[in-house]
């Protein structure tokens, strides 16, 4: 077998390929273009054949872009792809060292890649199903458009303190009918008249936009079993319940209920060296920024409807912090959610009643 090491970019690729032996047989950087890239793959199909090899296996590191490469060399018969996800950045990095470690650590590791093995020292990141890669893309988009419309609306509420006209709205909260129309008959000069109609009409667009994808994230909700579990700590199953959902993926590869709060970068991450053993720092931030987005908005929902889940925040505030208490109820979350995915079981406030029964005795 031969392996491959791809640094992936844009317009090219830096690819090392080594031998059984370990040697490194090919070296250079492929043009992205499909001639340019059809052309390679032959030439590694060819080499494979000069080599004696059975086939060749890739590693390349998770990116943005890596569908087509993926497609691309399952098509020529890779067999095996491996995706990680990259360390810390080196301080001497370039692209072709970074693809000769990838091809160093797949050769490395050769007997667990023969074998269908995870890969020792890396992080190696599950390919999504076409299902999950949908409501990723599908809550991913509601994210970037809630998060515009958050702009706009900011920026219109800076062109009326820049006048002193946000006393004369005519209803108490921004996003309501009755403020747009007054905000379209609103004297302003020139200019800032100009901008605000623009900000009115992407509102508009937006909105309607929001109003599409939130259609299409219900029906993706009630066709998928484990969002509609994961609704249940909101008490209506919706865009938090298939962002979690499409970021679990089959819970067999979640050992064991910290499992899954280390995988969305929830856990400290630590420093110890020497005799000193306890130094935790911040959360490791390793897995989904969407992830954690979602769990720390719903951790306001939990706590005004789980009293129990609000006193302990509570007695961790008063030792810690709100920020520090915050992120504790977003990790014990997690462990709940492994829990109602793992056995199909709906959130309760304040426990299940076994572990209520425990408490109690």
């Amino acid at each position: 077998m031969l392996y491959l090491g791809i640094d992936q970019h844009d317009k090219h690729l830096t690819i090392s390929l080594r031998n059984q032996r370990g040697e490194v047989v090919l070296r250079r950087q492929v043009s992205t273009r499909w001639v340019k890239v059809r052309e390679f793959f032959e030439q590694i199909q060819t080499l494979c054949d000069e080599h004696g090899a059975a086939g060749f296996a890739a590693v390349v590191e998770i990116c943005g872009f890596n569908d087509w490469l993926v497609q691309m060399l399952r098509q020529y018969g890779c067999l095996r792809v491996v995706l990680v996800q990259p360390e810390k950045r080196s301080k001497r990095k370039t692209d072709r060292r970074d693809a000769q470690q990838l091809s160093e650590l797949l050769w490395l590791n050769r007997e667990q890649v023969a074998a269908g093995e995870r890969i020792r020292g890396v992080r190696e990141v599950r390919f999504a199903t076409p299902g999950e890669q949908h409501d990723r893309q599908l809550t991913a988009l509601r994210r970037r458009l809630t998060a515009e419309r958050t702009k706009i609306i900011n920026r219109l509420k800076h062109l009326l303190r820049k006048h002193n006209l946000g006393q004369e709205c005519p209803t108490k909260t921004f996003q309501t009918k009755a403020c747009r129309g007054w905000l379209l008959k609103l004297q302003l000069p020139a200019i800032d008249r100009l901008e605000m109609n623009q900000l009115l009409a992407q509102w508009e667009l937006l909105e309607k936009q929001l109003k599409q994808v939130n259609t299409e994230v219900q029906r993706r909700v009630a066709n998928n079993r484990v969002a509609q579990v994961l609704g249940t700590l909101t008490g209506q199953a919706g865009f938090s319940a298939l962002a979690l959902a499409a970021r679990i993926g089959p819970i067999e590869n979640f050992p064991r209920p910290r499992s899954l709060a280390n995988y969305w970068g929830l856990t400290p991450s630590c420093q110890n060296s020497g005799e000193i053993t306890d130094r935790l720092g911040s959360i490791t931030k390793a897995g989904s920024p969407l992830a954690r987005w979602v769990l720390g908005q719903l951790v306001l929902h939990v706590l005004r409807r789980d009293g129990w889940m609000r006193n302990w925040y509570k007695a961790i505030k008063r030792r810690r912090g709100a920020k520090i208490a915050r992120v504790a109820v977003m990790r014990r979350l997690a462990t709940i959610i492994w829990h109602m995915v793992k056995y199909n079981e709906p959130y309760v406030p304040g426990g299940p009643p076994r572990l209520k029964m425990r408490d109690a005795a």
